[in-house]
C-alpha cells in the first residue's frame, strides 16, 4: 500500500483532518524513502543527486511532528528519534568518556552508523554557541557515512541561529544542510494544538488570592497521601535539589528552573524523575530576561517531549504572555505546547 493511502487510513482511524498540504509532504517523504531505502544498488549507483536529509519546517501546531512520526513509524529498520539537546549531550559525553580529541567526531558517527540508518530530530533549533561551532564538522561526517536524517523545525534552514553569537562560524553547517537536505514548508493556517484543546485547566492567571487558592487546592488533591521529600539528582558531579517532591510530583518556582545557570541536561534529568510538574510565577519576557526565556523554552520542549503534564501560574494569560524580540518566533511553539500541556487530562489519585 502506498504511503499516502496508509496515511489517509491513519487519519480516518485517528479522526484527524486530512489536509491536502500534508498529503503533499507525505508524497515527498515517500519519494525520499524510495531514493534512499527502496532502490537497487544499480539504481543507487546512477542516482548521484539524491539527498540524505529531509528538512520540514512550518509554523507551530500544523502537524509537522505528526507527519514525520507517521513516516518514521512506517520504516522497518534500525532508526533513532532523539531530542536535539539530548543528542548533543550524548555527543559531548562520548568525547569526554572516551577521551576523544582529533578523531572524536569520526568515532562518534561510526557508533551512530552501527546503531541507526536514520535519525529523526523533532523541533530542531540551535541556541548554544558551543554546539553551533561544531555542527558543520559533525553533520558533514554524518552525511559522509550515508546516515539519513529528517528534521522538523519552526525555522527555515537559512534562519537557523539567526543573530546568534559568532554566526559566521555557523554558516558552513547551513551550507551542508542545504546541500544534503530536501527542504519543504508545511503551510496550514491554524494551530491544531490550540484548536483541539479548548480548556486551559491548569494555566492559572492572574496571580492573586483566587488563583493561589485554586493552585494549592489542586496540588493538595494531586499529592494526597503522598509524602513530601527532598529529591537530589546527581548530574556529572553536581547536585540538583528538588525541594518539593511528592513521589514523582514536583513543585517549582520559575526562578528555581530558569533564573539559575542550568540547562538542557538538568531539565532532561528532572523529566526522568517527574510525572507531573507545577511551575509558579512565570514572568513576562523581554530583552532583559531573554536568557531566562531561552531556558524556559528549552524546559518546555523537554517536558513536552517526555509527555509530562504541568500546572503553571502567571500574571498574564497564555495569549498575552510577552516575548523578547529575539525569541518571539521560537516562543510561538512554546505557547502552543503550553496549551497542550496544561489541557491534557490526568488521573487524580
Amino acid at each position: 500500500m502506498k504511503l499516502q493511502n496508509r496515511f489517509i487510513e491513519y487519519c480516518n482511524i485517528s479522526k484527524f483532518e486530512i489536509n491536502p498540504n500534508q498529503i503533499k509532504i507525505i508524497d515527498s517523504l515517500e519519494k525520499f524513502s524510495e531514493e534512499n531505502f527502496n532502490i537497487s544498488l544499480l539504481k543507487s549507483f546512477f542516482n548521484k543527486h539524491k539527498k540524505l536529509g529531509f528538512y520540514l519546517h512550518g509554523d507551530v501546531g500544523v502537524g509537522k511532528t505528526m507527519l514525520l512520526n507517521f513516516f518514521y513509524n512506517n520504516l522497518k529498520f534500525n532508526k533513532t528519534k532523539v531530542h536535539f539537546n539530548k543528542f548533543m549531550i550524548d555527543f559531548h559525553d562520548f568525547i569526554f568518556d572516551n577521551n576523544e580529541k582529533d578523531k572524536g567526531i569520526e568515532n562518534f558517527v561510526k557508533d551512530l552508523q552501527n546503531k541507526s540508518k536514520l535519525i529523526f530530530f523533532d523541533e530542531f533549533q540551535v541556541t548554544n554557541i558551543v554546539d553551533a561551532m561544531i555542527l558543520g564538522r559533525l553533520f558533514k561526517k554524518i552525511f559522509e557515512k550515508k546516515i539519513c536524517v529528517i528534521f522538523s523545525s519552526n525555522i527555515r534552514i537559512d534562519d537557523l541561529y539567526k543573530d546568534g553569537l559568532q554566526r559566521d562560524r555557523f554558516i558552513p553547517f547551513l551550507k551542508i544542510l542545504k546541500e544534503n537536505c530536501y527542504e519543504q514548508e508545511l503551510l496550514i493556517n491554524e494551530d491544531y494544538r490550540i484548536n483541539n484543546k479548548n480548556i486551559l485547566d491548569r494555566f492559572l492567571h492572574p496571580i492573586n488570592e483566587t488563583t493561589n487558592f485554586k493552585l494549592n487546592k489542586f496540588f493538595r488533591e494531586l499529592t494526597k497521601d503522598k509524602k513530601k521529600s527532598k529529591k537530589i539528582i546527581y548530574i556529572k558531579g553536581r547536585e540538583f535539589i528538588i525541594e518539593n517532591f511528592y513521589d514523582g510530583i514536583a513543585r517549582f518556582n520559575f526562578e528555581e528552573l530558569c533564573k539559575r545557570n542550568i540547562g538542557s541536561e538538568d531539565y532532561l534529568n528532572i523529566s526522568k524523575n517527574c510525572k507531573f510538574i507545577l511551575i509558579e510565577n512565570i514572568p513576562n519576557f523581554n530583552e532583559n530576561n531573554s536568557d531566562q526565556q531561552q531556558r524556559f523554552i528549552t524546559l518546555i520542549d523537554i517536558i513536552y517531549e517526555n509527555k509530562i503534564p504541568i500546572l503553571v501560574s502567571s500574571n498574564n494569560s497564555l495569549n498575552n504572555l510577552n516575548s523578547s524580540a529575539s525569541l518571539s518566533k521560537i516562543f510561538k511553539r512554546t505557547i502552543s505546547r503550553l496549551y497542550e500541556l496544561t489541557s491534557v487530562k490526568i488521573d487524580l489519585p
